[in-house]
């Protein structure tokens, strides 16, 4: 048997967190002495407690960690630590977005970006469409892209691209139309014909990853306004190279493209 200070030792637990483990009954003593008080653990807890203080270190609560040590399935355990991972990822992910927008905008003397006009003709395309949420769209254009990937192939005659209603930046939910420009649209599955109206667009292009992109969307739309022009309709992006054409996301280039119309 191991004191309570001998077992800190082996574990680098203090006898303060390893007491506070014992009230959450997420690692108990092997023996209470009922008449001191004293804790005393078996060397064959060690490895536990080295997992209970890695799961800590991964900001795992209290009581997902009790959920995950009484599973009684080694496979149900290592899911229950999986959800976490993911849900960390995700945080994770987020910060690296918000990191690159600051870096980005905090620049002292950030580059404008370039603005041209352009008068896009009616376009034919193969496309998936549905009404999204703000949160959902990554998840949900990369199953309609492997759709429509699948269904039209080689016969693509232009990068894809998407569409996408202002109530989705403004409400939180909105319609998203993701294409492949296609002479004869397939219809399969969610895949179906559709046609792209004719329209002048205020276009940029964003370089790299979409963790700033909102940035490159701020400075379109800065440049519009300033240009006395208002937005006639769902914004447009094309993505001219993107994770389909190259792992580096320091490759990527999206065009954006916002409807525009001049103001009186």
């Amino acid at each position: 048997m191991l004191t309570i200070g001998e077992f800190s030792r082996l574990t680098h637990l203090s006898v303060r967190t390893l007491r506070r483990y014992h009230e959450a009954a997420l690692l108990e003593p092997t023996v209470v002495d009922p008449a001191t008080g004293y804790r005393y653990y078996d060397v064959d807890q060690v490895p536990v407690a080295q997992v209970v203080h890695r799961l800590r270190e991964l900001d795992v609560p209290l009581a997902e960690i009790g959920r995950i040590l009484r599973a009684p399935d080694p496979w149900v355990r290592a899911g229950l630590v999986a959800q976490h991972l993911q849900r960390l990822e995700a945080e994770l992910d987020r910060t690296r977005s918000a990191v690159a927008s600051l870096r980005r905008l905090l620049r002292p003397e950030p580059s404008p970006v370039e603005v041209g006009l352009r008068a896009e003709p009616a376009r034919t395309v193969a496309a998936v469409a549905d009404v999204v949420h703000a949160h959902d769209v990554l998840s949900w254009y990369a199953g309609a892209m492997a759709e429509l990937d699948a269904a039209v192939g080689d016969a693509a005659d232009g990068p894809p691209g998407g569409a996408f209603d202002n109530a989705l930046f403004e409400e939180g939910q909105g319609r998203v139309l993701v294409y492949l420009p296609a002479p004869d649209p397939p219809r399969t599955g969610r895949v179906h014909g559709a046609t792209l109206p004719a329209v002048e667009l205020a276009v940029t292009t964003h370089v790299g990853a979409h963790d700033d992109i909102d940035v490159t969307y701020g400075e379109l739309g800065s440049w519009v306004v300033r240009n006395a022009m208002s937005v006639a309709g769902p914004v447009r992006e094309s993505y001219l190279v993107g994770p389909r054409d190259t792992p580096d996301p320091s490759a990527w280039r999206t065009e954006l493209g916002w409807p525009v119309f001049r103001i009186s």
